[in-house]
Order: structure tokens, then C-alpha cells, then sequence
């Protein structure tokens, strides 16, 4: 009864504090994720006001917040389309690659971490938010964008690569050899390859089978369906994002539009639980002492993604203004390095001494960026993305 009590109790105040925090960030035109994250700090260990009781229950329910933000998102979109997308933006994954990967790696050598600790930065700087990029496109109404596509197409992408790479991260941080870790990576890649064929091809017979006239039913369907998918995700080593968005690219038509109206009340709720989580994952009392080389590794890794999302906008045939609001928006890390962190932070102290304050500050710098990068140029989505707009900078 006791605990029962407290957990209302805390969670109720929580809420209430995110309402009064969302109510200011929308008076200022600002989006609110940089204040759920300050919010999560102040409630976590070494903070100003810890939540024992609603902590653990908050952390379990995040990946569900994810979930949603990416189901939602795939829903503005086709699999057609998107497929399209993905073939032309294999060089932007390359280039992404290179310029975000390298900064981490090199950080590791000069810190003079081992292998693991040296892959495991990398991963840090390389991977963005794939939730918080989510809830930003929405805040900021840019979902109608043209650089909208180059942005998701990179995430997804990034995504992909976590498939290979969390395998073999995780074997080698236990102690395994290079051999173990490429038969996990290959299994887990080849899991990805069948899947998102299946999904290609198959996919359109998904929204038949769950349409309902029901709104109650057709969203119990929708649910189902893409929670159980997000853990088939998950057990391949491969993101419950990418499960959730694959999903939501299967539903097409009326089923997507009513999907929407019945999902961004609960899309909301669990994202901004999601975005306390983070802030719950850092202790406010060990960010301090890493924070000078933290802040140095984040400016140089800002400007090496900004550098990497102008790219991919580039391709798209996107103006300077829509390359620049792409690259902002992929600036912000989040639920993969905090991943990452988790499996190498207790064997590696370093990767989680620095990495902790690195990914907080640019989950709280980037969606800010975001928002003043380029212009607002936020309207609906009313042309097809791949056709040129001659509006759009």
C-alpha cells in the first residue's frame, strides 16, 4: 500500500511539473524536450528532489515512449517512398559514418582506452536520438520538410549499423574474441535483411488485417502489432525504433489517418517519460568532472553531424537553409549512447565518466539548435517528399 501510494503520488507531481514546463517552453516557441531532460536530472540520483518510487518505473516505461514517437512517424510515410530514400542515401550513411565515428575513436586513443573502450566511444558520438530527432520534427512542424527525408533516411540507417554493431560491442565488452563478435554481427544483420524485405514486400497486407471500424479495437491492433514487433526487434540485436517505424510505414490510407488521431495522445504522454528517463539515467554529481573534455567533444561532434546531415540534404536537392536544418536536427544523442554506455560503462569507467555528460549536454543543446537552425520553414506535408518544391529553400 505504502509503495502503491508513493508511486501515484510521485508520478503525479511529475506530470504536473512536465505540464508547467511544456506550458513555458510553448509560450517561448521553444520545444519542451530540453526542459523534460533538466526535470529528469533534478528527480534522479544526485538531484535536487529523487523519485524513489516512480525511478524504476519511469526507466521501464521509456522504450515505450520510443516506440511510439517512431510508429507515429512512420505513419506520415510509405514503404515505397522510403525504400527509395534509403538506396539514395547509402553515401550520406558513409559520410555520417566517417565524420562521427572518427571524433569518438580518436577521444578513446587519447584517453588511452582499449578496443572496446575505443569502439564504444565511437558508437557515442556516431549514433543520434532516433526518439528525440522523432519528437522534434513534430514540435517544430517540419514533417512537410524537404530535408525531412534525408534526416529520417540517415537515422534509419544509423539504426541498421546498431544492428551489427551492438552484437559485436557486446560480445567483445564480455570478453569474447573477434570471432564470436562477427558470427553475432552477421547473425543480426542477416535477421535486419529478412525482416525489412519481408516488410517491403509484404508489408501492404499489414493495415487489412488489423483495419476495424472500431476505434478501440483498431487501436488494440495497432498496439499489439508494433509492440510485438519492437521486441522481435530488440531480440536481434537490431532497435525497437526500427521495428516501431516499420510498422508505421505498413499502415497506408484511412488506417494511417485514423491511427494518428488515436496515438498522439499516448505518443505524448510516454515521450515526455521518455525524455525524463534520460535525464534520470545521468547522476547530476558525475557530470561535473568530465564536463570541460565533454563540452569540447560535443562542439567538435555538433559541427561533424551538422557537417554529415547538410550532406544527405544535398543529395535531396535541398537549399543551404534546408541543409542547415537537417544537420541541427541530427546534432541531439540519446537513447543508443546511453545503450552503449550501459554495456561498457562498468567494465570501462572512462567511456561512462565522459560519455554521461557528452550526451546530456547535446540532448539539451540540440533540440535548442534545431529550433533556431535555418528558419522555422515548419507547413504540412502536402507534396510527395521526392518531388521538388520550388518554395522550399
Amino acid at each position: 500500500m505504502h509503495d502503491s501510494l508513493a508511486l501515484l503520488l510521485e508520478l503525479g507531481i511529475i506530470l504536473a511539473a512536465l505540464t508547467i514546463l511544456g506550458t513555458i517552453a510553448r509560450r517561448f516557441a521553444l520545444s519542451p524536450i530540453p526542459l523534460y531532460l533538466f526535470a529528469g536530472l533534478m528527480l534522479g540520483n544526485g538531484g535536487i528532489a529523487p523519485v524513489p518510487a516512480a525511478g524504476p518505473f519511469i526507466s521501464a516505461t521509456a522504450s515505450i515512449g520510443v516506440v511510439l514517437l517512431l510508429l507515429t512517424l512512420g505513419l506520415e510515410f510509405s514503404m515505397g517512398e522510403f525504400a527509395t530514400s534509403l538506396r539514395r542515401h547509402l553515401p550520406s550513411a558513409w559520410v555520417d559514418l566517417l565524420l562521427n565515428f572518427v571524433p569518438g575513436a580518436v577521444a578513446g586513443l587519447l584517453l588511452g582506452l582499449d578496443v572496446v573502450g575505443v569502439l564504444a566511444l565511437g558508437g557515442i558520438t556516431y549514433i543520434s536520438s532516433s526518439g528525440v530527432v522523432a519528437r522534434l520534427l513534430s514540435d517544430l512542424r517540419r514533417l512537410g520538410n524537404r530535408e525531412t527525408p534525408a534526416v529520417l533516411s540517415v537515422l534509419v540507417l544509423e539504426d541498421f549499423a546498431m544492428a551489427a554493431y551492438l552484437p559485436m560491442l557486446a560480445v567483445l565488452a564480455a570478453g569474447a574474441t573477434w570471432w564470436h563478435a562477427a558470427m553475432g554481427m552477421t547473425i543480426a544483420v542477416t535477421a535486419l535483411a529478412v525482416t525489412f524485405v519481408a516488410s517491403y514486400r509484404w508489408g501492404h497486407h499489414v493495415g487489412r488485417l488489423i483495419e476495424h471500424r472500431d476505434d478501440e479495437q483498431l487501436l488494440l491492433r495497432i498496439l499489439a502489432l508494433t509492440l510485438i514487433v519492437a521486441a522481435l526487434a530488440e531480440y536481434i540485436h537490431v532497435s525497437a525504433a526500427v521495428g516501431a517505424f516499420l510498422v508505421g510505414l505498413t499502415l497506408t490510407g484511412e488506417t494511417a489517418r485514423r491511427a494518428r488521431t488515436l496515438l498522439t495522445p499516448l505518443r505524448d504522454l510516454f515521450a515526455a517519460v521518455f525524455f525524463v528517463a534520460i535525464g534520470l539515467a545521468a547522476d547530476a554529481r558525475n557530470l561535473i568532472p568530465m564536463l570541460p573534455a565533454a563540452l569540447l567533444l560535443a562542439a567538435v561532434t555538433a559541427l561533424t553531424k551538422v557537417a554529415a546531415g547538410a550532406f544527405a540534404a544535398r543529395r535531396d536537392g535541398v537549399g543551404p537553409k534546408g541543409q542547415l536544418r537537417a544537420g541541427a536536427t541530427l546534432i541531439v544523442r540519446g537513447e543508443f549512447s546511453l545503450v552503449i554506455i550501459g554495456l561498457v560503462g562498468e567494465t570501462v569507467e572512462a567511456v561512462k565518466d565522459l560519455a554521461t555528460p557528452y550526451v546530456f549536454i547535446l540532448a539539451v543543446v540540440g533540440p535548442v539548435a534545431a529550433r533556431f537552425a535555418g528558419g522555422s520553414s515548419g507547413r504540412a506535408r502536402t507534396l510527395p517528399w521526392w518531388r521538388p518544391s520550388s518554395i522550399d529553400p
